[in-house]
């Protein structure tokens, strides 16, 4: 892997992780388009230097967020360690602390038992184009049922876990949008995509679905990396350690920025342009790739 590919793809990484549009996927089929074989032909292997080198790019990208939400975070982290100390859950960062643990979950123990075998069989270019324009269908039945849901009402001032201004967040809201990252196992399927419309069928709005789906993604996006972690100093590691540094750089600003832009994105915008760009990319990939 040349340090030119290190730098694309930090960028790609810390841009789509974030966007409703699958860092897998893009992770599949950008080096596909551009005939970079190597790279693309190594998501779906057993073992890879692409996989080892995404491993270091996604504990960046987890790294971002932690730092955007260092206040939330600190909060949170505090509420889990009071919380275990007291053997009670009261207060709203207690309660949201666990609402978290909550919805990593689902995702957290189907990605253990089936995260390899659904990648090695679907993290391939065409796959992955199919999965990013069902993305796009996801986004477009989100907006279009949204407006059924029922609006959300306000916590009560230091009695519910809340996202900050008020919005509630309840335990069957952290199951459902914390369920609903499984589907993102699939190459194509957008984590932050599909928990936002989760969130928004269960009554959130724009600025708040991104928000939960940011601090559900952080803890996620950290276990997987540091749990491949090891593989970046073996075998594996060899000859890209420096690029894995280079491109967690890149990815890491990438990422910041992009839940940057997207935090004040979503205040007044919807994720219909979203919903276009991967019908657009999905099917001129299918195209290209059947």
């Amino acid at each position: 892997m040349s340090f030119f590919q290190a730098i694309v793809i930090g960028i790609l990484q810390g841009v789509t992780e974030l966007f409703p549009v699958s860092s897998l996927g893009h992770s599949v089929l950008f080096p596909a388009w551009l005939g970079w074989d190597a790279l693309a032909s190594g998501t779906a292997a057993d073992k890879s230097f692409y996989l080892t080198f995404l491993v270091g790019l996604h504990v960046a990208t987890a790294i971002a967020l932690l730092i955007f939400f260092r206040a939330d975070w600190k909060r949170i982290i505090g509420g889990f360690l009071t919380s275990i100390r007291d053997r009670e859950v009261a207060s709203p960062d207690q309660k949201m602390a666990w609402l978290l643990v909550l919805a990593t979950v689902p995702v957290g123990v189907v990605g253990l038992l089936f995260e390899h075998g659904l990648r090695t069989l679907f993290a391939k270019p065409l796959a992955a184009a199919i999965f990013l324009t069902i993305n796009g269908f996801i986004l477009l039945a989100g907006e279009r049922l949204r407006r059924r849901a029922p609006q959300r009402a306000r916590a009560v001032e230091g009695t519910e876990a809340s996202l900050g201004d008020g919005t509630t967040v309840t335990t069957v809201d952290a199951a459902v949008v914390g369920t609903s990252q499984i589907a993102a196992l699939f190459a194509g399927i957008s984590r932050s995509g599909i928990t936002m419309v989760a969130g928004l069928l269960r009554g959130l709005d724009h600025e708040d679905a991104a928000r939960f789906s940011f601090l559900l993604a952080t803890p996620v996006i950290f276990a997987a990396g540091m749990y491949k972690l090891p593989d970046l100093f073996g075998p594996l590691g060899d000859g890209i350690r420096a690029q894995v540094v280079v491109g967690g750089i890149v990815a890491g600003v990438s990422a910041y920025f992009a839940v940057r832009f997207l935090t004040r994105f979503f205040h007044t915008r919807t994720l219909l342009p979203f919903a276009i760009y991967c019908l657009i990319a999905g099917v001129a990939s299918i195209i290209r790739f059947a």
